[in-house]
């Protein structure tokens, strides 16, 4: 492909017998060898008892670092992925390494304007208000207990219960004052049906079977549970009142239908946002299809890497690890991978039409707003410009930031 180099670089004579005598000093420092203190060993003794090639391994790691400096500062070139180091030779006199760099590849912009991608209508139902009302009353319900009636869905009851199969206790098919949401659907299939009807104090046996998915122990066979409800509690909505809507937000909402009102105006704002999201994806497939790029594999996996590590820092900060998931989900490394291939590829086409656009109408960003614009982010993070600048990466990435939602705009008016 025309975006791969290789590109060879030799540490020779004076530069590697300097970094072959660090490596030495170092090493020296922690072996002992007989007759001789502790980093008193002369290097001659040294290399005649080891030999120079224990030197090399920890040489190259040194030899790597500049020869890849010395590298991209002749070459100019700017990878896009983690280049490849190979060593192609290595002795007492010289190393050679050779490089695999993968450059942004060429992009060739089709059409990119008007390109008939229609933006949805955004439309809001009473059903789907009613729904949200109803979502919101319910995060505010009471739970009471019951004073009178039956096992309602619902409900949650408090029951004692015991199961028995093939004529002996079930194991761990008991429980005592356990609080049972009914339609949760946390026992086997007719338990929490069975217990619909019931009254505090009533005593009743549920004849079921396990289902044939189950545990290998238990699957299809049958089970009697004996089951006592001790007490009945219930959910009891809040009333529309001002008190209500001041507990939402809503301090100066007096009515039930200025409350609904702002209820209809919140879910159209979040239906505008995601047919607006909708809408730009559709215009950048679009556009991405009328484009020309070759995407190394290389360029697809570091993409992978990236969304990989970010869904590790995520499951971290929920107190899971990358194993726990794996044996949880029963997948691995090669699966994730696999799965997150197509949106790797679809990121990084992205990326590269978005900038080829701003390369296109020669859009440029000036110092000056782009400190304007890292004021106004830092602002909102509650953080300084300068700690906010770099932790964000510099000044260059907000002009980047900034550049790529310019073109963004052009691409999606």
């Amino acid at each position: 492909m025309k975006n791969v180099y290789i590109k060879e670089v030799e540490i020779k004579d004076k530069e590697w017998q300097s970094i072959l005598d660090t490596v030495f000093e170092k090493k020296n420092k922690d072996i002992k060898v007989d007759g001789f203190r502790k980093g008193k060993c002369p290097k001659s003794v040294y290399l005649n008892k080891f030999g120079i090639e224990s030197l090399f391994m920890d040489a190259v790691d040194e030899a790597g670092g500049k020869a890849y400096t010395s590298m991209l500062r002749d070459s100019k070139l700017i990878p896009v992925c983690e280049p490849k180091m190979d060593i192609k030779e290595i002795d007492k006199d010289h190393v050679k390494f050779e490089f695999t760099i993968i450059t942004k590849p060429e992009v060739k912009l089709g059409e990119y304007k008007n390109l008939g991608v229609k933006k949805d209508e955004v439309k809001v139902s009473k059903k789907e208000i009613e729904e949200e009302v109803a979502r919101l009353c319910s995060r505010f319900a009471e739970i009471v207990v019951k004073e009178k009636g039956d096992v309602l869905e619902g409900n949650t009851a408090v029951i004692d219960f015991e199961g028995v199969v093939n004529g002996k206790p079930l194991d761990g098919g008991s429980g005592a004052n356990y609080p049972l949401e009914i339609g949760s659907h946390t026992f086997i299939p007719g338990f929490e049906e069975g217990i619909v009807g019931m009254k505090v104090g009533e005593t009743k046996e549920l004849n079921l079977k396990f289902p044939e998915d189950y545990t290998k122990e238990l699957a299809g066979k049958e089970v009697t549970f004996k089951v006592t409800v001790r007490e009945i509690k219930e959910r009891v909505l809040p009333e529309l009142n001002k008190e209500f809507y001041a507990d939402l937000g809503y301090e100066s909402i007096e009515t039930e239908e200025e409350f609904k009102d702002e209820v209809k105006k919140a879910i159209t704002e979040r239906k505008e946002e995601e047919v607006k999201n909708k809408y730009v994806d559709d215009v950048l497939e679009a556009a991405s299809k009328n484009m020309k790029v070759e995407l190394n594999d290389e360029i697809i996996d570091e993409e992978v890497h990236r969304m990989m590590n970010q869904f590790a820092q995520q499951l971290q900060m929920q107190g899971l690890s990358m194993e726990q998931y794996y044996e949880f989900t029963g997948g691995s490394h090669e699966d994730m991978h696999k799965q997150m291939e197509p949106e790797a590829t679809k990121r990084v086409k992205y990326r590269y039409l978005i900038e080829a656009v701003a390369d296109a109408e020669k859009i440029e960003i000036k110092d000056k707003d782009a400190e304007v614009e890292a004021e106004n982010m830092a602002t909102q993070y509650g953080m300084k410009k300068e700690e906010f600048l770099k932790e964000f990466g510099g000044l260059e990435v907000v002009k980047y930031d900034m550049k790529m939602r310019a073109a963004l705009d052009i691409l999606s008016k």
